[in-house]
């Protein structure tokens, strides 16, 4: 499979859709805790779905042993304890690595795959569920460094600078969206929806009418709770969110999007934005790139031609580049 891009490609014409609980109607569905979330599987063709599954599952497996920054017999554990020296890498570390650069160098470093120090540091050093039980943590903030990330793609290696941690979150969970809907759809040979954690990745001819989803703050939220329902047709969505990863220290509240710039949490406006791209990985990197720019992302979505909408922490929102307008 190719890497996914990081070229920021609107949808076009084709009809977008945004993340959250959806209802499927007569649609296959199968939900299953996966990459410390929901994954949900979707199918045009109920008679495929456990085809399907299965295909997801394997590259949910793959992406977990190859990319978690949790497990401390993963590949990425392994570059994280060699930094400084060249470490050889199998071919799907290798790619979310292209991928995570490519963000960085999409997004003039607002999105980098350097920030596990400054995470760590914060207090995401373990599974989200450990980080939000455990009291009493002191954090420290430190600017990430400025050393680029050196993969070699003849030699199959990546040198991380001397002092620096990866993280793939901004990443490597869209990409395994994106693969896993690519393998489910070429398993089952029927339209696929792949949801992991909220962030979407269609693969094959959608139902009738597109995948209907609703836009939620958190992935788990009820499905008749608030939000809007517009439907996805191709391509990717994602949400970046401040509004649920979220832990104190002492009495400081933390959250897991990190600012490049100052290693500390980014002070930004923007409760959650929802991005539509080509591709997961494009609408992931997009919305926390969003995230990151804080007032000036509206402007910065609106000239990449992405579809966004941007939910205030004041209650308001604001729709850019074609995404639908919503009544009052």
């Amino acid at each position: 499979m190719t890497a996914a891009s990081t070229s920021f490609c609107a949808l076009g014409a084709a009809s977008f859709g945004a993340l959250g609980a959806a209802s499927f109607g007569a649609l296959g569905t199968a939900s299953f805790g996966a990459l410390g979330t929901t994954a949900v599987v979707a199918v045009v063709d109920p008679a495929r779905l456990g085809t399907a599954r299965s295909a997801v599952e394997r590259e949910l497996a793959a992406v977990d042993a190859a990319c978690s920054r949790f497990r401390d017999d993963s590949e990425l554990a392994r570059v994280n304890a060699s930094a400084g020296r060249p470490v050889a890498v199998g071919p799907l570390l290798l790619e979310a690595l292209r991928v995570a650069v490519g963000a960085a160098e999409a997004t003039d470093g607002l999105v980098s795959p350097t920030l596990g120090r400054a995470l760590r540091l914060a207090g995401y050093d373990r599974t989200f569920r450990l980080v939000a039980a455990r009291d009493g943590f002191e954090v420290r903030f430190e600017p990430p460094s400025a050393a680029a990330v050196e993969l070699d793609e003849r030699r199959s290696t990546v040198r991380v600078p001397p002092g620096a941690e990866l993280d793939l979150g901004a990443t490597a969970k869209a990409l395994a969206a994106d693969r896993g809907a690519r393998a489910a759809h070429e398993a089952a040979g029927c339209g696929v929806l792949v949801s992991l954690g909220g962030d979407v990745a269609l693969a094959g001819d959608p139902p009738d009418g597109g995948w209907a989803v609703r836009i939620a703050d958190d992935h788990a939220a009820s499905l008749d709770g608030p939000g809007p329902t517009i439907s996805l047709a191709g391509g990717g969505l994602a949400s970046s969110s401040t509004a649920v990863r979220r832990w104190r220290a002492g009495d400081t509240e933390l959250h897991h999007v990190i600012d490049p710039r100052t290693g500390r949490p980014a002070e930004t406006p923007w409760r959650t934005v929802t991005v539509a791209a080509a591709s997961c990985v494009d609408a992931n990197v997009a919305g926390t790139a969003a995230v990151v720019l804080g007032d000036e992302a509206p402007a910065w979505l609106e000239e990449r031609r992405l579809p966004a909408r941007l939910a205030g922490r004041d209650g308001g929102t604001v729709c850019v580049a074609g995404w639908p307008e919503e009544a009052a």
